[in-house]
């Protein structure tokens, strides 16, 4: 699954009914009464004494009706007679249920524990049996089971049925052990709108005319998975395929948009052929589709069916009406990590959510080898520091847990699908693959692989194999950072330099912005390190708490050279000296670990915040493009300190544009001839953080440009679409907010139209942000988009978000998936620094949360509390470095 958070996946079924209903829109089939989902506080494991082997299923979708039909026989075996049979089901009804040569059962529904149990007259036998089934359920307007999205063509309204089984909603479409434990066989019958285009995880061996307008539709049985995984999509779609060996490779989109798919289409196919050969396991299925469809969740961008993956379009289709460099980006990163779960997640499944971060770290981790590998012009290897820096965000306080972590309920394994799953876990795996080295660690990975191919596994059996493939023990490095939650902080003092050599003397310590004790938990750390300017590295392990290394050269030393170690470094502050004078001489990744350490450590009072700001203002302007966008979003992050102290915002504004303007005067609006791709993406980074900062050039440069757009073609090129709709939403007042709208309620196209509406929720005017409140919770939008805009809105005005939401909680709980149903309203108050949002966020927990639910709002509360504790403390020191014009730029 892709999640979501600058960029996000969850399982998907993608039922597409995309059936031509265009009539009055107030008696349309398609204004059906949206269908909502509580929170589930479900406390799971089914008991192992019957287990499943295949299912045998046939259903039949009523978009109209928002309803379905279905039958499924489902092969079980009993390790013991019993009477009673206990499976996962929710907002089914039951018409049948019986096993051939005992007869029918009563059926008792426990809709909290979002079971069926069929109990008969007379005890199954042990051994092997079919129980069959007839039911019937529903379809929601949110990501859960079986869902319906809405679209406009120019044909008129269509709509598309979709389903959502990640982790624990199998149970709202088909009868199950909803477990990724219980893998089982599965064959499928649909009974479909004749001429719609239909598929699922396995190809189709037999379409039947069976009258009335209706086809039945086969698919291959499925190989042995989990019921997460299971998929199915109908609707008006086109297709195009490709042959990979002996594999076809397609993309699947609604009618007309097949272009859009093509670079997704053509990546796959090398990613393939590169993954069967790292991987030692050739994918072993005959077909892998990519389907598109609208719409968004706020909970996950894709999700990795085995053999047919769901996007939502925006993670899968370029269009060069609207289509960044960086969207182009994300695309391929979110096909290169869907396709890594075919094998990490598909052919070998967790056990239990445990160690979900075997699915998504590693998803994660191959999805930025594969491009870097294939496309080392985006110099993507850089994105490694953001991704730790966005992952030490949630370590760094006391609410985090570890990466593997105890799951109990469906809440809390929809929790589990964070920063700590999937960026610690790439970056944990990162460090131990540089640990033992890449080929050591490939080779283990294929020797887990082979040994659990249509398995289940739990963490300790990849160490296992990774170790025997090495021959090196990293099981006990691998506990340190995988069974206990927190970042070490290596402190660093140089000595002096003897006989060619720096001898460091290094502590371990403990990163953490909110623990309130000051014994710092215990790790092994790999510590690499070299001079600047050197290419040899030195590395050692620092074990308990203590370590020393020798280094060869003379001069300043950087320690987590590569940034490959999951630790914050804490130089000494001669040490420090040393690195700030060759900062600007130093490769980008450590630039990047260099300043993101020290903005990290300045905010918590461990070394001068004013450290990394000296760093950021005596960035060279020649410096990489994406450190530029990491000196760009310090000055932001830097500038919202101001919001409860807007007296010196215009000195802090003032120097920070003049650190920026130089930079995007090299880059300029205008895309260059054979520009590199890094600058067409630091472009708009600096657009939008230029206009952050009130640049006055840059906001009347991007409004002229909007209000050119229909008469110059020019003016606002796609690469360049978002960005200066940001600009202008954000700057808008009444008369363009409501231009905005009216371009909005007449854009046909998805992907341009979902902008629209987003960008309508990012207003500074606080009237503004209220109309996009009161308009999100209406049907315009459309049920899917309304929670991202009351999302946009909180990025600017957090408590008028939440107190909306809180105020309008029916209303809002209904435009929201399953998923995220305990942490949507908690999390829209995260970027307050409002001390009472600290006791509204834990009055409405308290109220409206079960107890093991609240972990989102627990999050909430951490965060503002940091954050008013953070500004207390550093603006001061800040205000009085802009006092003295910023240290005389850094000197």
């Amino acid at each position: 699954m892709r999640r979501l958070l600058s960029s996000a996946a969850v399982a998907v079924l993608v039922l597409a009914a995309g059936s031509s209903l265009a009539a009055t829109p107030q008696k349309s089939p398609l204004a059906a009464k949206p269908t909502t989902i509580t929170a589930a506080n479900v406390t799971t494991q089914l008991p192992r004494g019957v287990v499943p082997s295949h299912y045998d299923l046939v259903f039949t979708p009523d978009a109209d009706k928002m309803t379905f039909t279905a039958s499924v026989k489902i092969a079980i075996d009993l390790a013991a007679p019993t009477r009673t049979i206990t499976l996962h089901a929710a907002d089914m009804t039951f018409s049948k249920a019986e096993i051939a040569g005992i007869g029918p059962a009563r059926v008792s529904i426990d809709a909290e524990a979002q079971t069926a149990t069929f109990t008969f007259d007379k005890p199954v036998t042990k051994g092997a049996h079919v129980l069959a089934l007839d039911y019937a359920g529903k379809i929601y307007t949110q990501a859960a089971g079986l869902f319906a999205l809405d679209y406009d063509t120019d044909q008129g309204k269509r709509r598309a049925l979709y389903t959502q089984f990640e982790n624990s909603d199998a149970r709202r479409f088909i009868p199950s052990w909803d477990e990724p434990f219980f893998k089982a066989t599965y064959s499928m019958q649909a009974i479909v709108p004749t001429g719609q285009m239909a598929v699922s995880n396995m190809p189709i061996t037999k379409t039947e005319d069976v009258g009335g307008g209706k086809s039945r539709v086969t698919f291959a049985q499925s190989p042995k998975m989990s019921t997460y995984l299971l998929f199915f999509g109908l609707g008006e779609f086109d297709r195009a395929t490709a042959k990979v060996g002996d594999v076809e490779m397609g993309v699947i989109t609604k009618k007309g948009d097949l272009a859009k798919a093509e670079f997704a289409l053509k990546s796959s196919g090398p990613i393939l052929q590169w993954y069967n050969d790292y991987f030692g396991v050739p994918y072993p299925l005959p077909k892998l589709d990519h389907i598109a469809a609208p719409g968004q969740s706020q909970f996950f961008s894709a999700m990795e069916n085995w053999g047919a993956i769901f996007y939502f379009e925006y993670a899968l289709l370029e269009d060069p009406a609207i289509s960044t460099q960086k969207d182009r980006e994300n695309i391929y990163t979110t096909v290169a990590h869907e396709m890594a779960h075919q094998w990490f997640g598909d052919l070998v499944t967790m056990q239990w959510w445990d160690d979900l971060w075997l699915n998504e770290g590693f998803a994660s981790w191959m999805e930025s080898r594969a491009t870097e590998h294939f496309h080392p012009e985006w110099n993507s290897q850089l994105s490694a520091v953001a991704n730790r820096e966005y992952a030490m965000g949630l370590d760094s306080l006391s609410t985090t847990h570890p990466v593997v972590q105890h799951v109990e309920t469906v809440d809390q394994a929809s929790q589990a699908f964070d920063a700590i799953t999937y960026q610690k876990g790439e970056a944990v795996i990162r460090m131990l693959e540089a640990y033992v080295g890449p080929d050591a660690w490939r080779d283990g990975v294929r020797r887990y692989m082979k040994a659990h191919a249509h398995g289940n596994t739990q963490t300790d059996d990849l160490w296992k194999e990774v170790e025997a493939a090495a021959g090196k023990p990293i099981t006990a490095i691998a506990h340190d950072f995988t069974l206990q939650p927190g970042i070490p902080l290596i402190t660093v003092d140089a000595g002096a330099c003897a006989a060619g050599k720096t001898t460091l003397t290094l502590t371990q310590g403990e990163f953490s912005r909110d623990k309130p004790t000051k014994t710092p938990l215990a790790w092994r750390v790999p510590v690499s390190a070299q001079v600047a300017g050197s290419t040899t590295l030195s590395k050692t392990l620092v074990t308990g708490g203590k370590g020393s290394l020798a280094v060869d050269g003379c001069g300043p030393v950087i320690v987590n050279a590569g940034q490959t170690g999951y630790f914050r470094v804490l130089y000494a502050p001669k040490a420090f000296t040393g690195v700030k004078a060759s900062f600007a001489k130093l490769p980008a990744i450590d630039q990047l670990g260099v300043i993101s350490d020290a903005w990290a450590l300045g905010l918590n009072g461990q070394q001068a915040v004013t450290d990394a700001l000296d760093l950021a203002v005596g960035t060279p302007v020649d410096a990489d493009p994406q450190v530029w966008s990491k000196v760009a979003d310090i000055l932001t992050s830097v500038d919202g300190m101001y919001d409860n102290a807007p007296a010196g915002r215009d000195a802090f504004r003032k120097l920070a544009i003049a650190r920026l303007a130089p930079v995007f005067a090299k880059v300029g609006w205008t895309a260059k001839a054979g520009e590199a791709a890094p600058v067409a993406s630091l472009r708009a980074s600096l657009i939008t953080s230029l206009s952050t900062l009130g640049d006055p050039a840059v906001i009347a440069e991007a409004k002229r440009r909007y209000a050119a757009d229909k008469a110059d073609p020019t003016a606002v090129p796609g690469p360049l679409r978002k960005t200066i709709l940001a600009v202008v939403g954000r700057h808008a007042d009444a008369r363009a907010w409501d231009a905005l709208h009216e371009q909005a309620k007449a854009e046909k196209t998805p992907l341009i139209r979902d902008q629209l509406y987003t960008q309508l929720a990012s207003a500074l005017d606080p009237a503004l942000s209220a109309k996009a409140l009161e308009l999100a919770i209406t049907a315009e939008p459309g049920e899917t988009l309304s929670a991202n805009m009351i999302s946009r809105v909180a990025l600017l005005h957090p408590d008028q978000a939440f107190d909306f939401a809180v105020a309008h909680k029916d209303a809002v709980n209904g435009k929201v998936d399953a998923a995220s149903a305990t942490k949507f309203i908690p999390g829209l108050g995260r970027r307050s620094a409002d001390p009472a949002m600290i006791e509204k966020v834990q009055a409405y927990a308290k109220a409206n949360l079960p107890e093991g639910s609240r972990g989102e709002a627990d999050k909430t509360v951490a965060a503002v509390t940091d954050r008013i504790k953070t500004r207390k403390a550093a603006l001061p020191a800040i205000e009085a470095w802009v006092a003295k014009g910023g240290a005389t730029a850094a000197n």
